[in-house]
């Protein structure tokens, strides 16, 4: 089971952008959840190996997920925030499946906090 550190949430103000990273053990397709309190965990973006990018209908536009095969590093880029757009997100790694399927993957990060001001 590969390892992930996220890193790179934060304070912001609607319209700000800010990335997050995360950072992998091992060569794998990757994903991006999030959760508001009170609110299921949710889809957000996901990236095979081969770069084939995923996103959620919600961040399409708005949001961009790469990554860096040679640093095993995938990056979320969050332009154009929203107050809505808070949450915990969590990277997640190793689906075996549909990758908007949380229930899917098999190695998490330990979230990171994203706060969105009006």
């Amino acid at each position: 089971q590969v390892q992930l550190v996220e890193s790179g949430g934060g304070l912001v103000q609607a319209g700000d952008s800010l990335r997050l990273s995360c950072a992998a053990s091992g060569r794998t397709d990757m994903g991006w959840f999030r959760q508001a309190p009170g609110k299921e965990r949710e889809f957000v973006a996901a990236i095979r190996w081969s770069g084939v990018p995923y996103y959620a209908d919600s961040v399409k536009g708005r949001f961009t997920i790469s990554r860096d095969n040679a640093k095993n590093t995938v990056y979320l880029q969050m332009n154009s925030l929203k107050p809505e757009d808070t949450a915990v997100y969590y990277c997640a790694a190793e689906p075996r499946g549909s990758v908007y399927d949380e229930y899917v993957y098999h190695a998490w990060g330990q979230g990171t906090q994203v706060t969105v001001s009006s």
